[in-house]
């Protein structure tokens, strides 16, 4: 990551690139793949798969996830939250894209970028309900607004200790349901169960995300679950968040689905893990780093072991 100074001093072309880049990285779509890839699986284990219904699907979520990406930048940019991030805080997990922070972009660029890759997907979203499936319209509609809320007025989710109940929500039954709708055209109570587990999953690596920002994120007024807890409860807190996330997934033979989807349980190690550097060391961000990097193993570990089990 460049200090300010240097990418002031850079051409602008050449800090838009930078600065879109950050906001469009694909490595901040692996919540989301892992969803709409649990999703697709599913759909091929109930028929072939329509690729390019599949390809329109990623592209759409994508393009919500660099609008909420952006207007995100913008809020915690105004609130102070990533002002106040400490250097010895910083975390390649955490601390927001700060693309305003090191002037990689001005406001009207990241606003511009936001609204363009909103109404982007929000034109994806109305092809897909014309085209193929009426009723995805709503669930597009929904992440959408969850995206946005997140960090915005009135609701300013993540602000309010709700940012993890909305992320479980988006990124376990919303995504992988949706993936699933547009594919068959109908949605069984199994395929919502089968998204519950890793949306806790993936709740619990917004959670561990939150440690190192909790001292800037105070001082913002940001009332995230670290903040409201403190450190050591939060810690308590996030192992008992993943054992939730792998115990559902151990139950999910008993309400119908294929015994294979247990294969997701082999991530069980990194969460393991993670919990306990996270219960010794709350404190040091550069202590949590590792965690934080398991935790995101421990997430994509369990969807890929449920999709390959539902194919075998």
């Amino acid at each position: 990551m460049r200090p300010a100074a240097t990418t002031a001093r850079l051409a602008p072309a050449t800090t838009f690139g930078a600065g879109l880049w950050r906001l469009a990285d694909p490595k901040i779509s692996l919540a989301s793949m892992a969803s709409m890839g649990l999703g697709a699986a599913a759909s091929a284990r109930d028929g072939p798969l329509a690729w390019g219904w599949l390809v329109l699907t990623v592209f759409g979520i994508f393009l919500i996830e660099v609008a909420k990406n952006a207007s995100g930048e913008l809020f915690d940019f105004d609130s102070g939250a990533d002002l106040a991030v400490a250097p010895e805080d910083r975390s390649p997990f955490s601390g927001g894209k700060r693309v305003l922070v090191d002037r990689l972009l001005t406001r009207r660029q990241t606003t511009v970028i936001a609204v363009v890759a909103y109404a982007s997907a929000a034109s994806v979203g109305v092809v897909i309900a014309d085209a193929r499936e009426p009723r995805a319209l709503w669930l597009g509609v929904l992440g959408m607004a969850l995206a946005y809320f997140y960090h915005a007025p009135p609701f300013r989710l993540s602000y309010r200790g709700l940012g993890e109940a909305a992320v479980a929500v988006c990124y376990g039954p919303l995504i992988c349901a949706g993936t699933y709708l547009v594919q068959r055209g109908r949605l069984p109570r199994e395929v919502v169960l089968l998204a519950l587990p890793l949306g806790v999953l993936i709740a619990a690596f917004l959670l561990i995300n939150e440690f190192p920002d909790a001292a800037a994120d105070r001082g913002a007024g940001k009332r995230t679950l670290v903040v409201r807890l403190g450190r050591a409860r939060a810690a308590c807190l996030y192992a008992a968040v993943v054992a939730m996330a792998f115990a559902g997934l151990a139950l999910l033979p008993l309400v119908g689905l294929p015994r294979g989807v247990l294969l997701g349980l082999g991530a069980v190690p990194f969460g393991a893990a993670a919990a306990v550097r996270l219960w010794r060391e709350p404190e040091v961000t550069a202590r949590i780093v590792p965690a934080q990097a398991w935790t995101l193993a421990c997430f994509v570990g369990m969807a890929t072991g449920s999709s390959l089990g539902l194919l075998l």
